[in-house]
């Protein structure tokens, strides 16, 4: 196993209402020095949930919103912030009430999956919802958001669709699907 580089300095450059920079000084093993910047949370750190919830054996629910970062309605998985005092489980309870309108019955952590571990430090825990019931929660978007079903036959053409490029919610989705299959609740 490598030996972590050594951590020489350690700076915040910028800031911004979510976001700090954070400028790292590194020695690798090697005697190499390098600086790196790298995105980290300003907030209490409590994470993010993303949430694959099952309408039956092989649908899944979307969810579209206005994203900033693409400046576009973008389809995805209902996914949010974990709220302190929340575990992974309530939150992701939360979150799917309050961005697709269901609650869950069933409710397992899958996995934990980060988004560019080059650069930023945040990282999303995977919950698969099963047993879906209609129940909506007030949430904090600014506007409804669109709900979609897709079929987890489907997926490669997901990728395909211009209104869903998070590759986050993709690997859960195949996830998902794999982990359904070797239940045999998902027959390919």
């Amino acid at each position: 196993m490598r030996q972590k580089p050594t951590v020489l300095a350690r700076e915040i450059v910028a800031t911004s209402r979510l976001f700090c920079v954070e400028e790292l000084k590194l020695r690798f093993s090697n005697g190499v020095e390098r600086t790196y910047e790298r995105l980290v949370s300003k907030g209490t750190g409590h994470g993010a949930v993303m949430i694959v919830a099952m309408l039956d054996a092989e649908h899944a629910v979307l969810v579209e919103e206005y994203c900033g970062g693409t400046d576009a309605y973008e389809l995805s998985l209902p996914k949010g912030l974990i709220e302190p005092g929340e575990d992974v489980l309530a939150a992701a309870e939360r979150e799917l009430m309050e961005e697709a309108g269901y609650g869950a019955r069933q409710l397992e952590h899958l996995t934990e999956l980060s988004l560019s571990p080059g650069y930023m430090s945040q990282r999303i825990q995977v919950v698969l919802a099963t047993e879906l019931y209609e129940e909506r929660l007030e949430g904090d978007e600014p506007e409804p958001m669109g709900v979609e079903k897709i079929n987890l036959r489907e997926l490669s053409s997901l990728a395909q669709n211009p209104r869903f490029t998070e590759g986050r919610a993709l690997a859960a989705l195949y996830l998902a699907r794999d982990l359904l299959t070797q239940r045999g609740v998902f027959l390919p």
